[in-house]
């Protein structure tokens, strides 16, 4: 028998600040969800509060221990979900969270590991970032492992969470539209660059990717849509449009996970000693508490180049006026005697 699972995209469009109201979108695309066969929900970055916070986000924080939270939670029974929050932990730090609810509890937390702040973004500014990253067994007969957003930016995030067992890698997603140009695959570079992205991580951890990302308009910055679900191929299996807010349903068969595995055992390969002894070095000579063997000789700590001489005159620049030369012009011209 083929072992299927049926994946539900909620892309929404949250309003900014609106808790209450957001979560009783949840609980309505949830219920529309289970109606539809769906075996897990995901909802994107901060689905429940908006992603515009900044000072807002204190207010619409949530504890683990929030009612609401096991509210939501209890909506979950047969079925999964991934919703997206401000936590606030016990020592009052915020972080950008995302939960899998399961026949429900709370199954698994992960805080956002990795805060942009440049171009459009400033999270470091009113955000803690997390420092654990691990996979999760599921209800769904397969490891799961959760990233947001920007995670998958950085190229440890899909491997670990892979290596660690994830068979499933969700990233919920708050990506606004930028790079309007008839050059990209779809007219809009930010798609682009998270389908290469989300195809390349799938294929090299021979993985099913879920990538859901919100839509709207807050603050005069639009977000683009475009969820999808990507084989452990590579190939795109199913997706939403751009720009349309919508439940958006389709199955995954878990068996091309081994076929895939089998026929291209990368991740059977990997070398995580390697990487973990090379890690350790990099960190080291970085601190200056061994010497960098990518320096050159003479090279002081935490430089990769020997100290040179002073610069020299820059390029496009006269000389420096002669202090001498510059006396015998204020003293104007001189005399001399014929021989």
């Amino acid at each position: 028998m083929v072992e299927t699972r049926r994946i539900a995209l909620a892309q929404i469009a949250p309003r900014l600040g609106a808790l209450d109201q957001n979560l009783g979108r949840h609980h309505e695309l949830i219920d529309a969800a289970r109606a539809a066969g769906a075996d897990l929900v995901v909802f994107p970055e901060l689905g429940l509060t908006g992603y515009q916070l900044q000072d807002l986000a204190a207010e619409v924080a949530m504890r683990l221990d929030d009612p609401r939270l096991a509210t939501l939670a209890g909506r979950t029974r047969g079925l999964s979900a991934v919703v997206s929050f401000v936590e606030e932990s016990a020592d009052h730090r915020l972080f950008i969270a995302a939960a899998l609810l399961e026949d429900g509890e709370l199954r698994h937390i992960h805080r956002k590991l990795f805060l942009p702040t440049y171009g459009l973004f400033d999270e470091r500014r009113f955000f803690a970032a997390g420092d654990v990253l691990r996979a999760t067994p599921s209800r769904l007969g397969v490891g799961v492992g959760l990233a947001v957003c920007e995670d998958f930016w950085h190229l440890p995030v899909a491997e670990l969470l892979a290596l660690d067992g994830a068979q499933i890698l969700i990233n919920v997603s708050s990506s606004p539209g930028r790079d309007l140009a008839a050059t990209n695959e779809v007219g809009l570079g930010t798609a682009t660059s998270w389908r290469t992205i989300m195809r390349t991580f799938a294929q090299l951890t021979t993985s099913f990717v879920v990538f859901v990302n919100r839509v709207g308009v807050e603050e005069s910055i639009s977000f683009w849509g475009g969820s999808e679900v990507i084989g452990p191929t590579g190939e795109l299996v199913f997706g939403a449009p751009l720009f349309d807010e919508g439940l958006f349903v389709g199955d995954i068969v878990l068996d091309d996970i081994r076929r895939e595995r089998i026929a291209l055992p990368l991740l059977r390969d990997e070398r995580p000693e390697l990487l973990g002894r090379e890690l350790a070095r990099v960190i080291a000579e970085r601190a200056g508490l061994a010497p960098d063997s990518t320096a050159e000789p003479g090279s002081q700590d935490g430089l990769d180049v020997a100290p040179e001489l002073p610069p020299g005159r820059p390029i496009g620049f006269a000389s420096p006026p002669d202090p001498l030369r510059r006396r015998r012009r204020a003293a104007g011209p001189r005399s001399v005697k014929p021989a």
